[in-house]
């Protein structure tokens, strides 16, 4: 079993590389977004990315989903129909779809209560939705075959270009938040280009019906899933445009951006996690491996929160090129990112609950356990914001999120039965919780700095490790330490 994680570890760490690389440098255009942009325009920026993720579900449909699920059977000789036949569907959906989009425009924009002078960015967007559409399934096929370094080093290439077009649009040429855009669109542009030989050996023009209709039946009630799960993601954005302002939706989305490095990762787990369990599954002690990776994976993110959560403050006011990370006029939303990393966590906890899910193909019940998430994120952020205003919306990311985990978990637990680690699962977040009463009644008093953020961090790895990780596992860790010295 210990073999199996450090697979799994590996492959994480592989994607990690890359994903940890990129977003960091993504991470980058925060300050430059934030100290240039106006919060009102940076608003406008949020809520067209808040579209590009909520059509993102649309253009592809769940056939990525579908594709990752019945992409590497070899129960025939036709290997070219298990990529093309869902590619194909996937470019004429998504075509179709970028073409309406733009025709409307002028209706979407209206309906986002962005001002008329930027209708046009909507262009844009259909452009870099119809170019994101096209190489998903592309890099979802190298997933599969394990080029976790080409995946990687597309990924990264696909990041710096973004990043460098922004830099040359917006310090040199002098552009607006158009160049956000735009550069998007060349940066989706060149990934097509770099995967163009990875789809030209795997592609003929014919579409198998047969496969279709699997791929369909597993997908389909994906749709509405992901759609539930960009409401989770992007109701918070609307529904504080319209109780508030765009000032206040710039200041949230910013900081709700600081929750990058737990999406971070979440996102370079997931990478791995979904093949490593589609390939595991059959083993016989699968249920035991998926166990242990639950609780580690709790572990981690566990470290991440309360290190994040201690130290945020002082690491956005550090300055890169005399300026901070993030401008000092949102940093009246820092109080919220410890919550949406808590968010994040469940995130990827409901990740590996639903896991039982696909193995068994029961693609249907996800629709109903996301639909719950975006019920609960709808109410709460209608409830909430008119009481706490960011604070409110950040609440409700955090209870969809929960509620999503707990659905998989009851439900796969009917299908896929697991028993994990309950106990050290608990003691992780009493841990979390003991860490976070002292922090809060430190800040109250007035008596928090940064050496009794030292002591808290150092106080928390002991409870874990006196509380949480067993002998065994120590002992392994040390064996591993003294090997790599």
């Amino acid at each position: 079993m210990i073999e199996k994680l450090k697979q799994l570890s590996k492959e994480t760490a592989i994607y990690g590389v890359s994903t940890m690389v990129g977003r960091f440098i993504n991470f980058l255009l925060v300050p430059l977004y934030t100290n240039i942009f106006l919060p009102s325009e940076y608003g406008i920026v949020t809520n067209l990315y808040a579209l590009i993720a909520f059509m993102n579900i649309i253009f592809i449909y769940g056939m990525d989903s579908a594709y990752l699920k019945f992409g590497s059977i070899s129960d025939d000789d036709l290997s070219k129909d298990r990529f093309s036949t869902p590619f194909i569907s996937v470019i004429i959906v998504a075509v179709i779809f970028g073409l309406l989009l733009s025709s409307l425009r002028n209706s979407v924009g209206s309906f986002l209560d962005i001002p008329s002078k930027y209708y046009y960015l909507i262009i844009y967007v259909a452009i870099v939705l119809t170019l994101d559409a096209t190489t998903s399934l592309p890099f979802i096929k190298l997933r599969i075959e394990r080029k976790a370094k080409k995946f990687a080093t597309f990924k990264i290439l696909n990041i710096l270009l973004n990043v460098v077009f922004n830099l040359i649009l917006i310090l040199k040429l002098k552009f607006g938040i158009e160049a956000i855009f735009i550069s998007n669109a060349i940066a989706s542009f060149s990934s097509l280009v770099l995967l163009f030989p990875t789809i030209i050996k795997s592609i003929h023009i014919e579409v198998a019906k047969k496969y279709l209709k699997r791929l369909l039946k597993f997908g389909l009630p994906i749709l509405p899933a992901g759609i539930a799960l960009m409401i989770v993601q992007i109701a918070d954005v609307p529904i504080l445009t319209h109780l508030t302002n765009f000032k206040t939706v710039g200041i949230y989305r910013a900081n709700y951006r600081l929750g990058i490095f737990m999406m971070l990762f979440v996102s370079m787990f997931q990478y791995a996690w979904q093949p490593f369990f589609l390939q595991e599954s059959k083993e016989k002690n699968a249920k035991q491996l998926f166990s242990k990776v639950l609780t580690y994976f709790t572990l981690i993110g566990s470290i991440i929160l309360i290190t994040l959560s201690l130290f945020l403050d002082n690491i956005v006011k550090i300055e890169i090129l005399h300026r901070p990370i993030i401008g000092s006029a949102y940093w009246s939303g820092l109080s919220i990112v410890p919550i949406i990393l808590l968010g994040y966590l469940f995130n990827g906890i409901y990740v590996i609950f639903n896991a039982g899910l696909y193995i068994t193909e029961k693609s249907k019940y996800f629709p109903f356990i996301t639909g719950l998430g975006a019920v609960v994120n709808v109410a709460a952020n209608l409830f909430l914001i008119p009481i706490w205003g960011i604070t409110g919306a950040a609440l409700a990311t955090l209870f969809a999120y929960l509620a999503i985990a707990i659905g998989f978990y009851f439900v796969t637990q009917r299908v896929y039965k697991i028993h994990y680690e309950y106990w050290k699962i608990a003691k992780i977040f009493i841990t979390i919780a003991i860490i976070g009463g002292i922090y809060y009644y430190l800040f109250n008093m007035g008596w928090l700095n940064l050496l009794y953020k030292f002591l808290l961090m150092i106080l928390f790895l002991i409870m874990l490790i006196v509380f949480v990780i067993d002998s065994t596992e120590i002992n392994y860790l040390k064996k591993r330490f003294l090997k790599s010295s």
